[in-house]
């Protein structure tokens, strides 16, 4: 199970993630509580030994490439409905693996934008709310579920959909934006359960 612990701002935070096996962590660089500067995701990336995803919200291609030179992530994730294939076509020579993170309750056919993964998430992405996650039964490919996922029920949503991975963010935080090491921990342990 492919595990991605986003939203971090701290090396505390990515410490945490990659010590507790995480394979991806997120610095999130849209308008957001958990926004970081490009600056601060530049000192950040060096401390991860996992793949280090930059996620964007409104973000130009020109903007994203400047992003993605300035801090050496190793991927990039393009949120919302905004971008398009064509997005996805201008960044694909980055060398980098492409995420596409959306919101549906259906499935959809992974890598038809050309991205090498793909997010589904809640209909309001990180509000934490649960949400109907188990249409998405018999989705196929490089795919994470996300939106509303914690520590109590993550186990529950992988046995219901079974996801290639999920992704996490404010079902691990105390407070919105700042991350619990504990709670990452525990929905570690539960994730890897399966």
């Amino acid at each position: 199970m492919f595990v991605k612990i986003c939203g971090l701002k701290t090396a505390a935070d990515v410490e945490c993630a990659v010590a507790e096996g995480a394979d991806a962590v997120g610095f999130v660089l849209a308008k957001s509580p958990r926004q970081i500067s490009v600056d601060e995701v530049a000192r950040l990336v060096p401390l991860a030994s996992v793949l280090t995803v930059g996620v964007f919200l409104g973000q130009t291609v020109a903007e994203i490439r400047s992003v993605v030179a300035a801090t050496g992530i190793g991927a990039v994730q393009l949120h919302g409905s905004a971008y398009t294939a064509k997005d996805f076509a201008d960044l694909a020579d980055l060398g980098v693996p492409l995420v596409r993170a959306t919101a549906t309750d259906s499935p959809i056919t992974v890598g038809s934008y050309g991205e090498d993964m793909l997010i589904l998430d809640s209909p309001r992405a990180g509000s934490g709310e649960q949400w109907a996650w188990s249409a998405l039964r018999g989705q196929t490919g490089r795919w994470m579920l996300a939106g509303g996922l914690a520590p109590h029920n993550v186990a529950e949503a992988i046995a219901a959909v079974h996801p290639w991975g999920v992704d996490v963010s404010s079902g691990v935080e105390v407070t919105r934006g700042t991350k619990d090491h504990a709670l990452i921990r525990d929905f570690m342990k539960a994730a890897r359960a399966h």
